[in-house]
């Protein structure tokens, strides 16, 4: 039986774990980041994956960085046969890779060679791309640069977000992995080298680009808010304190008026200026301080007394 190393971290990672275990693979160590705070609590909290692996009986090892330390000895110790990779979280180190016979593989969230990097799905959306996909690559020392394997492709609606785009890929790749798997294991997969000229990059996502500018074209906007959603999450400001927009939809409107300017008090929320023509309508947001809440509630609650002609944000905060 192959003798099986998984390598993931979040919600993403999960679904592929399970099919590995499903199709009868023997998974003898599941390799996962550290049990991190989360919540304004800071309540330690184990990944997603160790979850899992916990449920499913499998060892867990937890490097915080694998080059050097002695989780990488152990994982050497183990002698798989292969290494699936799926959003870990960390570059693996080349001693690493040449421990398994079969090699390390990882299913990454992008049609390589586009959108390497660690958010691929946040910048698919946020590109306004129509499609985006599932890769099954060998790993390499750089950054998602491996033979590509295989490849599925899967539409982007518009009115995706990151978390529904999130879980169609993680179903995507699963179900591609346990299709590759066999030929990989016999050696008879081909190996596609990626035109390394065509590549980009979906770096992580920084505070800054989750500010709204609302000068931008408001189908610009409106991908970023739901390229940013449910998390990290797009935000503006309303009389000088932050606001998150949690979802919005768009509305072609005539207008004159400044990016940013309130153009109506709809029933379901207030339908913001852009820098073309087409406004957005707010339809969940979250004020400063305060829980996430439909904009129909703010406008009945704290932002009863907001205006039409007021202006949130601005051209270039």
């Amino acid at each position: 039986m192959t003798k099986v190393i998984f390598m993931g971290t979040p919600l993403f990672s999960v679904p592929v774990l399970q099919q590995i275990i499903r199709d009868g693979y023997e998974v003898i160590a599941v390799v996962t980041q550290p049990d991190r705070p989360v919540g304004r609590k800071r309540t330690l909290t184990p990944p997603p994956v160790k979850v899992e692996a916990v449920v499913q009986g499998i060892r867990v090892i937890q490097p915080e960085k694998l080059k050097g330390s002695e989780e990488l000895e152990e994982i050497k110790e183990l002698k798989p046969d292969l290494i699936v990779t799926a959003a870990f979280g960390q570059l693996l180190p080349k001693d690493l890779l040449d421990i398994p016979k079969l090699g390390c593989i990882n299913v990454h969230a992008s049609l390589l060679p586009e959108l390497r990097g660690g958010a691929p799905i946040h910048h698919a959306i946020i590109q306004g791309k129509p499609e985006t996909g599932i890769s099954i690559m060998y790993m390499a020392e750089k950054l998602d640069a491996g033979d590509v394997i295989s490849q599925q492709k899967v539409e982007i609606t518009d009115v995706d977000n990151v978390g529904t785009l999130h879980d169609k890929l993680s179903e995507t790749g699963a179900k591609l992995l346990s299709e590759t798997l066999p030929s990989l294991i016999n050696q008879t997969v081909k190996r596609i080298p990626q035109d390394h000229s065509r590549a980009t990059f979906a770096w992580n996502i920084k505070r800054e680009e989750e500010l709204i500018d609302w000068s931008l074209p408001g189908k610009a906007i409106y991908n970023q808010i739901r390229g940013l959603y449910p998390w990290p999450v797009a935000y503006t400001t309303y009389r000088d304190k932050t606001m998150k927009i949690l979802k919005a939809e768009k509305v072609e409107v005539k207008h004159k008026k400044e990016p940013g300017v309130i153009l109506d008090k709809s029933d379901r929320g207030p339908i913001v200026a852009t820098g073309d023509s087409t406004a957005l309508l707010i339809v969940e947001l979250q004020p400063f301080g305060k829980k996430k809440m439909l904009a129909s509630d703010f406008l009945r609650g704290a932002g009863a007394d907001l205006a039409v002609g007021e202006r949130i944000g601005s051209f270039n905060e």
